[in-house]
C-alpha cells in the first residue's frame, strides 16, 4: 500500500517533472529568440560596416572641399583688401588732380563764355548804332 508520504512524494515528483518540461520549453523558445537576434545583428553589422565606410569617405571629401573653400575665401578677402587699397590710392593720387582739372576747365569755359557773350553784346550794340545812323 501507498502511504500518504509516498503519495505526496509522487505528486511532488510529477509536479516537478511538469515544471521541468515547461522550463525546458521556455528555454528552447528563448534559445530560438537569441539565435534569431544574433542573425539580425549579424545582418545589420554586414550592412552597417560598408555604410560607415562610405560615410567616412564622404566626410573626408567634404573636409577636403572645405579646405579649398577656406583657401578661396582667404583669396577673396585678400582681393577685396587689395581693391580697397587700390581705390584709396586712386582717390588720393588722381582724385584731387582730376577735381582740380575739372574745376579749371569749368573756369576756362565760364570765362570763354563770358568773353563770347561780351563780344556778342558789343556786336549787337554796334549793329544797333549803325542801323540808327542809317535811318
Amino acid at each position: 500500500m501507498v502511504t500518504i508520504g509516498q503519495a505526496a512524494a509522487l505528486v511532488a515528483a510529477v509536479a516537478f517533472a511538469i515544471l521541468m518540461l515547461a522550463l525546458a520549453f521556455v528555454v528552447l523558445k528563448l534559445s530560438r529568440t537569441v539565435e534569431e537576434t544574433q542573425r539580425l545583428v549579424a545582418g545589420i553589422t554586414d550592412q552597417t560596416v560598408p555604410l560607415l565606410q562610405e560615410v567616412t569617405t564622404s566626410v573626408t571629401h567634404v573636409n577636403q572641399e572645405l579646405v579649398r573653400v577656406d583657401a578661396i575665401t582667404a583669396n577673396v578677402q585678400s582681393i577685396s583688401g587689395n581693391v580697397s587699397a587700390l581705390t584709396s590710392l586712386f582717390a588720393a593720387t588722381l582724385g584731387s588732380p582730376i577735381i582740380k582739372v575739372a574745376a579749371f576747365s569749368y573756369g576756362v569755359r565760364s570765362a570763354a563764355g563770358r568773353r563770347h557773350e561780351k563780344d556778342v553784346n558789343r556786336r549787337v550794340r554796334d549793329e544797333l548804332k549803325g542801323s540808327r545812323r542809317i535811318s
